[in-house]
This record gives structure tokens, C-alpha cells and sequence, in this order.
């Protein structure tokens, strides 16, 4: 039966016109750059997205959004697998993120967390575009972060021993209440302590902090030096945010290029500087803890935060089909940097693919014919398509983890 919609061949594949977020947080030229666009730009480039999303869908180049265009042929555009795993949904949203100050400290939930947390606020009829909304869909938001740059973030809680001491050095009397909290209560009591004192109280601790951590890195002394320093810097573009102190019991994290960090439900993080690509669950559900002027849900916060103490890894690539893979333990998204030379290299998956130009030009091969990608240029390519690149270029492939 002829439904009107085009008709999608074995071979289709297509260039996507992507949108920019452009948040304060941004990089003036990191994504302006990737684009051929003037740099620095008039205003903070921070977020490219690509893919599905309902928020901000990629377009097709023969006009259509790319959720109507899977909406209309989901077994087609995703496969079968990904279909019965996902429903009628990309279930991955790949983009590139450039963040010349630091994101607030956030965390995303489970999805049984997301499930609840959606459908109360759906009962409580809170429009979708409210402020004060903290659950924009039922998805949890697991997600991974190849640094393109050096990246510097805060990654989960650093092991308890390492906290006490960082916050012990400072030998504040504000921190008094908190240092018990932690000592006997562990993380699941000092955060939320911290998070209910009073705004009078929480400026006075943040200021107090502030200096000495500033003292410690005027004497170059090396311990802690990077965690004091960015508390120093945080305190100034968020005075009196509870963030500061949180920060502290928060693991340093410095990625080089080409190294990656995988972010699980329930981890308090923040980027705070350097440019990635970053793939994740199709998913808006962001519970902030700080370092922002935004809606903070305290009591959803404290109910998705893992308390887990510990060291993050550091994703190291795996050699893997069409590349170096960087492999995570969830199935909604699968990253690889594909590096091709004049010679074609197979990128054929059984399930649906975005497909990002970072450096050079690339040209991908279909039975339909050629698709070529210049740098910041990409593609959605359906599932099981047979599909080769020719270069030289540096691509950036997501798909499903399905096998």
C-alpha cells in the first residue's frame, strides 16, 4: 500500500543538517571550527547534536526529520533487533560537546528511576518546557565521552579516605559538620547535609573554602592542587554554591585525546573544559547538583545519586570491526574512531549508524552510489546497510551495542 512517504532502498544513506546548542558554557571556535564556520564566533558554540532526538532531530538531506523519517519505517531505519530492544526510537544521540567553562554537577537516572520520575510529573500535569520539570522522558541517560581535546572533568566520588583528608587539609571550623557527616555517615550523609544548609550558611562555607584552597595553590603545594584550584575557580563563577564543597570529594579527571570516560546511571559529574564526542541513551533527564543557576531537585537528586566511592577508568579503544572501539557495558550505543586511508574500509552494521566527518573528506560507498562527507559533515546510515569508507579522513561512528 502506497503510504506517501518515501520509500527507503537497500542502499539509501543520507547527509544530516544538525543543530547547535549554544549554552554559556560553550567554545567559541572548537565547534565553529569543525563546521568551516567563522572562529571565534559571535556566541558559544557547546553542543552539536546528531540523531533522533524529539528536543533537536537531525534532517535528512531529502528534507525529513530523522524521527519522522524512522517513525515512518522503523524496521527499515533501525533493524529488527534494535527495534524490539528499543521500540520505534534511535535509541543513541551522538554529539559534540566544547565546553570552555565548566557544566553544572548533574546526574542522570536509571531507567526504572526515569519510568517513576516521568510518569508522576506527567500526572502532576508539569508541562514538559517548565523550569522547575526534572523528568523529560522514561529513558535513562548512560553516556561516554571521547575527548578530541584534553578534557578535564569531575567524575564520581573519590574514595572516602582520599575525601576526608582533601576535606581535612583545609582545617576550616565551617567544614567541621561536614567532615563528621562524613566520617561517620559516609557520602549518602555528607552530600545531602551539605545540599540543606541554608543560603546564608552555604555562602559562608563556599567563601571559607574558597580562600584556602586558594592559599594551598599560592604555595604550590601538590596536594590536591588541581582539585583546589578548580574549587577556587568554581567559587568564583558560582559563589556560595554547595557545588564548591562537593567538588572536593569529586575524582579529577584529565582525559588526552583519544581516551574516554564512561558516565553510568547515578554519577555525579561535571566537564569542566575540553571538546568531545559524546554518545548516550536518547535521553534529556538531567538532576543538577550545583555549580548552576538552574532547577535543583534535591530530594530526586539524592534518590538517583550512586553513593559509590572509587577511582573512575579510564576507557582505553579495543581494536574492533571498522576500528578502535571504545566498548561500555549498556547496548543502547556503540562508539568507534574510524581512521580510513584511499583504500575502502567496511562499515557495515546490523544496526542503524550516525556517522561523523571529524578530519578530512570521506566518501561512503552504498549500492546506491556515493555519499561524500566533508570535515563536520555526517550521515545516517540504516541498519544493515552495506556501507564502505574511502579517505584519507577520521570518522566517528555510533550505533547499537546489539549483537
Amino acid at each position: 500500500m502506497d503510504t506517501g512517504e518515501p520509500q527507503v532502498s537497500s542502499g539509501a544513506m543520507w547527509q544530516m543538517t544538525n543543530a547547535v546548542r549554544h549554552y554559556p558554557w560553550g567554545s567559541r571556535t572548537v565547534i565553529p571550527e569543525l563546521l568551516g564556520q567563522p572562529s571565534p564566533a559571535d556566541q558559544p558554540h557547546a553542543e552539536l547534536w546528531m540523531g533522533a532526538h524529539p528536543g533537536e532531530p537531525s534532517v535528512l538531506s531529502d528534507g525529513r526529520a530523522l524521527d519522522k523519517a524512522i517513525a515512518a519505517e522503523p524496521e527499515v531505519m533501525l533493524g529488527a533487533a534494535a527495534r524490539h530492544r528499543f521500540g520505534d526510537r534511535l535509541p543513541f544521540l551522538m554529539k559534540v560537546l566544547a565546553a570552555d567553562k565548566p557544566l553544572s554537577l548533574q546526574a542522570h537516572p536509571t531507567t526504572a528511576q526515569a519510568e517513576v520520575g516521568f510518569a508522576a510529573e506527567e500526572a502532576a500535569g508539569v508541562p514538559l518546557d517548565d523550569p522547575m520539570r526534572t523528568f523529560k522522558d522514561p529513558y535513562h541517560k548512560p553516556e561516554i565521552l571521547l575527548a578530541i581535546t584534553p578534557v578535564e572533568a569531575l567524575c564520581g566520588f573519590r574514595p572516602l579516605v582520599e575525601s576526608l583528608h582533601c576535606l581535612a587539609k583545609l582545617q576550616l571550623t565551617e567544614l567541621l559538620p561536614t567532615v563528621a557527616a562524613l566520617a561517620h555517615g559516609g557520602l549518602r550523609t555528607a552530600i545531602p547535609q551539605l545540599l540543606a544548609l541554608s543560603e546564608r550558611r552555604q555562602e559562608s562555607l563556599v567563601s571559607a573554602v574558597a580562600e584556602k584552597a586558594a592559599s594551598f595553590v599560592a604555595k604550590h603545594d601538590p596536594e590536591f592542587i588541581n582539585t583546589y584550584r578548580w574549587a577556587e575557580n568554581l567559587a568564583e563563577a558560582y559563589p556560595g554554591d554547595p557545588g564548591v564543597v562537593i567538588s572536593l570529594m569529586c575524582n579529577h579527571l584529565t582525559l588526552a585525546p583519544g581516551e574516554a570516560v564512561f558516565l553510568p546511571a547515578g554519577n555525579l559529574h561535571a566537564y569542566l573544559s575540553g571538546a568531545g564526542v559524546e554518545v548516550m541513551a536518547s535521553s534529556d533527564n538531567v538532576l543538577r547538583g550545583g555549580l548552576t543557576s538552574k532547577h535543583v531537585d534535591l530530594a530526586a537528586l539524592i534518590e538517583v545519586l550512586d553513593f559509590t566511592d572509587g577511582k573512575v577508568p579510564v576507557i582505553h579503544p579495543v581494536l574492533g570491526p571498522g576500528g578502535l572501539r571504545y566498548p561500555t557495558p549498556v547496548d543502547d550505543f556503540d562508539l568507534t574512531r574510524v581512521q580510513v586511508d584511499v583504500d575502502p574500509g567496511v562499515l557495515t552494521t546490523a544496526g542503524p549508524q550516525v556517522v561523523l566527518c571529524a578530519e578530512g573528506d570521506a566518501v561512503l560507498t552504498g549500492a546506491d552510489g556515493d555519499l561524500t562527507l566533508r570535515k563536520g559533515e555526517s550521515a545516517f546510515v540504516p541498519a544493515g546497510q552495506a556501507v564502505t569508507a574511502r579517505g584519507p579522513a577520521v570518522l566517528y561512528r555510533a550505533t547499537t551495542a546489539l549483537r
